[in-house]
């Protein structure tokens, strides 16, 4: 990443690592466009020219270019005032702060530490994403490949939600795109067959007995017929051009991946960035439109993530390392009910760092598996060090900035039992890394 100090406030981010073609995802400040240079901000007060220039490309890639300049292969170290300037123009003042007492107590020179955080400290939070890039053709786009009609298969895996999974087939009923399948992978008990004979969509159901997400989405990828898999939850609500968005997304882009927006009606704040298009830094299961190639390529999800958490971070991460382009995409967003039963609520857990048990393993193990994986032991450690604590609090409370201030509070007073949680999270994904992965290929 552009700023080193990054890996602290972002360890395990898919921008941390460059790509199998040893590539970053940062665009090369010179070689940007002279319309986008003039939406970004300099800034003449960092101390050197490279830290002016990492800037930029930083915030060109945040407020959502997507072009086809190179790409940095690697970054220069930058003055440390620097990296404590930049820090204090994207992040909250806290978070400043938990950066300056990590390095002091990793025996960095305190007095240079302290001078550099001191300096900054007058510094504003930027408020850069307020001001986006526009992509102004995109309401007048008339995208070719819908007009070619590609046949999409919607995939659903449900357990135990009709009454939820009713208004999602209603709102398939209403898509306004019809060249469509709809594959659902029931694991409900018991199961209701006549439920589906109420809708008028072309439906294949599924009745699987063994309770498992992930088995359930590859399978519903390996008998789809569509050129398109869009992966879709059972608690979720969609307008009815939420499959022409998809589509027109990957024509207007020439994008591999279009992941829609995700909006929660309980948990986190929504982030700013969900506003606009940018390249992607995640994939969720519950809205994404992939193209069907990739699974070829790549292989299906990894069932060591069955009953626990992040598989489609790890899929996402997967399709990222081998160079798709997967855009953010604002207008085909969904509401995520979130209800509190069924679906993995009842095979797994609710949140990856919040255990059902007081000592039960935190994170689930499948978290420590992929950080593990792809970013080795370091930066997994730092990753918990900035998530747990947080997530000491209850689910509902995640928007809460003085409940995150109270979490990493609470920390210290029952820090044996999170170390204890811990160790145990980091023995069964050891198991884990030494079973390997358990990814089918798609033929």
């Amino acid at each position: 990443m552009p700023f080193s100090f990054l890996i602290y406030l972002q360890p395990t981010h898919y921008f941390r690592l460059c790509r199998k073609d040893n590539t970053s995802v940062f665009p090369l400040t010179e070689n940007l466009p002279l319309e986008i240079i003039e939406q970004l901000e300099a800034d003449v007060n960092f101390k050197c020219e490279k830290s002016r220039i990492y800037d930029l490309s930083w915030q060109a890639l945040q407020k959502g270019y997507i072009g086809s300049v190179k790409t940095y292969v690697s970054f220069e170290k930058v003055p440390l005032a620097d990296e404590y300037r930049f820090l204090q123009k994207y992040f909250h003042k806290a978070w400043v702060f938990y950066v300056l007492l990590l390095r002091l107590i990793s025996f960095h020179n305190p007095i240079n530490e302290i001078k550099a955080w001191k300096i900054s400290s007058n510094v504003s939070r930027s408020n850069y994403l307020q001001t986006p890039i526009n992509y102004s053709d995109w309401p007048r786009f008339q995208p070719s490949l819908v007009s070619k009609r590609p046949l999409v298969s919607v995939v659903i895996p449900t357990l135990n939600r009709y009454e939820y999974l009713k208004d999602v087939l209603e709102d398939l009923e209403r898509q306004e795109y019809k060249d469509f399948e709809v594959i659902i992978v029931d694991q409900s008990l018991p199961f209701q067959e006549e439920f589906y004979s109420k809708f008028n969509l072309k439906m294949k159901v599924v009745q699987q007995k063994e309770r498992a997400l992930w088995l359930a989405r590859n399978h519903a990828v390996e008998i789809s017929e569509g050129e398109y898999i869009l992966l879709f939850d059972d608690d979720s609500r969609v307008k009815c051009d939420w499959i022409t968005n998809h589509l027109k997304c990957i024509d207007f882009f020439d994008a591999d991946i279009s992941s829609g927006v995700s909006i929660s009606t309980v948990g986190a704040e929504v982030p700013k960035n969900y506003s606009f298009f940018r390249i992607s830094d995640q994939i969720d299961t519950g809205n994404v439109l992939i193209k069907k190639q990739i699974f070829r390529e790549i292989g299906l999800f990894d069932r060591q993530f069955e009953k626990q958490r992040m598989g489609d971070g790890e899929f996402g991460l997967r399709a990222y390392l081998n160079n798709y382009k997967n855009i953010s995409n604002p207008y085909a967003g969904r509401i995520h009910l979130k209800v509190g039963s069924g679906g993995l609520r009842e095979m797994g857990s609710w949140d990856a760092f919040r255990p059902k048990k007081w000592f039960g393993p935190r994170p689930v193990p499948s978290v420590l598996y992929l950080f593990r994986k792809y970013y080795g032991t370091k930066l997994s450690l730092l990753s918990l060090l900035k998530t747990l604590p947080p997530a000491i609090i209850p689910y509902q409370f995640k928007k809460s900035k003085k409940g995150i201030i109270l979490g990493f509070i609470l920390t210290a007073f029952i820090f044996p039992i999170i170390m204890m949680q811990i160790l145990k999270s980091w023995r069964l994904a050891s198991i884990k890394i030494k079973e390997g992965p358990l990814i089918e290929n798609l033929k």
